[in-house]
């Protein structure tokens, strides 16, 4: 009988997990989502990422800097029915112009697809001064894109301030997901180039009590050797050098980077 129990329990958790994947699977197929956003799945590798970082549709996520909502896109509709999504960006009453645009421009992107976005929660986090999206231990995931680089002309130390307000945030056993533009191992990247050591990124987050649970190379691009001028955003999408290399950039795709899972013990 005890056999028989476990085997149920077994099959019924596999089929949880399932379940869950077809329903990520689901989000990134949505037709809602905007056509430029697809576009660049071959190179963001959503479904990969999320399924990296343990992602389950009854979890509450936030994103921290969410910018265009590229990956909004796709939490809002997978936690919408059994999670929860906390949009954490600027403030709409910051004293700063640019973040109140930034604010606003995500305003009007949350309110332009109700079915998508009407469930999102929004938070505060602005660096270098305001961290208010979570209350404490009570977030199971929290993400974050392409960001690391803009907090780190603020010092080690407001970084790691960064790290502790996130492990803060999450429960215990709760997860910490990373995508950086990476910079080659031992080569000190420019400030403004982009790019971040993944030690540098490793160190920060243990510096705050997280335990690296794993690497995954999916987001990885080996053409990418981040030496180029005006750094990352010479690479596609937003080619900065314009006609000048640009098959060049073209034919590197977008940047090396690191994908990291931290778990708050």
């Amino acid at each position: 009988m005890k056999r028989l129990i476990l085997a149920a329990m077994l099959a019924a958790g596999m089929s949880g997990a399932a379940h869950a994947d077809d329903a990520l699977k689901a989000a990134i197929a949505n037709s809602e989502r905007a056509s430029a956003n697809v576009a660049r799945d071959g190179a963001r590798h959503p479904y990969e990422t999320l399924t990296f970082f343990g992602i389950k549709p009854t979890m509450t996520v936030v994103e921290l800097s969410p910018g265009g909502g590229w990956y909004t896109e796709i939490l809002a509709p997978y936690l919408r029915e059994k999670g929860k999504l906390i949009a954490a960006g600027e403030s709409p009453t910051s004293a700063r112009e640019g973040a109140r645009k930034y604010a606003a421009n995500l305003t009007k992107k949350l309110e332009s697809k109700p079915a998508m976005f009407d469930k999102v929660q929004r938070g505060v986090f602005e660096v270098p001064t305001t961290y208010d999206f979570a209350k404490p231990g009570t977030a199971d995931l929290v993400v974050t894109f392409r960001n690391i680089h803009n907090w780190t002309g603020n010092g080690d130390e407001k970084v790691k301030e960064i790290f502790r307000k996130v492990h803060e945030s999450l429960k215990p056993g709760g997860v910490f997901g990373v995508v950086e533009h990476r910079a080659p191992a031992g080569k000190e990247p420019k400030a403004d180039s982009g790019y971040v050591q993944e030690a540098y990124v490793i160190k920060m987050a243990e510096s705050a009590g997280f335990k690296l649970a794993g690497k995954s190379e999916v987001n990885a691009n080996p053409k990418d050797k981040a030496d180029h001028n005006k750094g990352v955003w010479a690479l596609p999408p937003v080619l900065a050098n314009k006609d000048v290399d640009r098959e060049k950039y073209l034919a590197i795709g977008e940047s090396d980077r690191m994908t990291l899972k931290f778990v708050k013990q």
